[in-house]
């Protein structure tokens, strides 16, 4: 992949692809098309009993857009778990140069004054790409997804897109569906406008914890 510009970028995603790099020092991009999509419906969103009582104590200070690349680099950076990262200098600087045109969007955790949590996707159309999430202090990347699916549902988007299923995303009901489904999705998504707020009010968020599945 070579001369890789946001608006291609911006292409390939509402074609359903996305790319990655091998690890974080390796200077190729790869298009990635999975065969199974991990899909989050966001009128089955599912929030843990304890995530629940969390966001509503409101331990962290919730931001949207304030420190984009920060968010990015810990997504990249080793964590517990996870030596490696497909997220290259290359992906940076395009997600980087994508939120600065309005088209990506980072959410943010704070506490005392530090980033300690967040996450990254691009929007288009009524759809919303998530790439990746990170954290530092427990609970942080999930009541930033929480913010997330607030935000999207109060500007009407009707897709998030997880890429992949894993096990910490299963718990909050994300789906598996074969490519040819994800793209029926994508193209309906994309037929309409949605806006990425960069604000919730408290009663807009209690309002997602009321409506929304209660797991343990």
């Amino acid at each position: 992949m070579t001369s890789l510009t946001p608006e291609i970028l911006l292409r390939a995603y509402a074609v359903g692809l996305f790319p990655m790099a091998e690890h974080r020092d390796d200077p190729t991009l790869y298009w990635i098309d999975p065969e199974k999509r991990g899909v989050l419906p966001l009128d089955d969103f599912h929030i843990p009993r304890r995530l629940r009582r969390t966001v509503r104590r409101n331990e962290f200070e919730v931001r949207c857009n304030t420190a984009f690349t920060d968010v990015i680099r810990a997504c990249a950076a080793p964590a517990e778990g996870r030596d490696e990262s497909w997220i290259n200098d290359e992906i940076v600087s395009l997600y980087t140069t994508l939120n600065e045109m309005g088209r990506a969007h980072s959410v943010e955790t704070w506490q005392d004054g530090k980033l300690v949590g967040g996450l990254y996707g691009v929007a288009l159309g009524a759809a919303f790409f998530g790439e990746s999430m990170f954290s530092t202090v427990r609970d942080a990347s999930k009541v930033a997804l929480v913010h997330l699916v607030a935000r999207m549902k109060k500007g009407d988007f009707e897709l998030l897109d997880t890429q992949f299923v894993t096990d910490h995303l299963a718990q909050f009901g994300v789906v598996e569906m074969p490519r040819s489904g994800f793209r029926q999705l994508l193209a309906s998504a994309l037929d309409r406008s949605a806006s990425f707020p960069p604000e919730i009010s408290q009663p807009e968020l209690e309002a997602l914890l009321q409506s929304t599945t209660q797991t343990s």
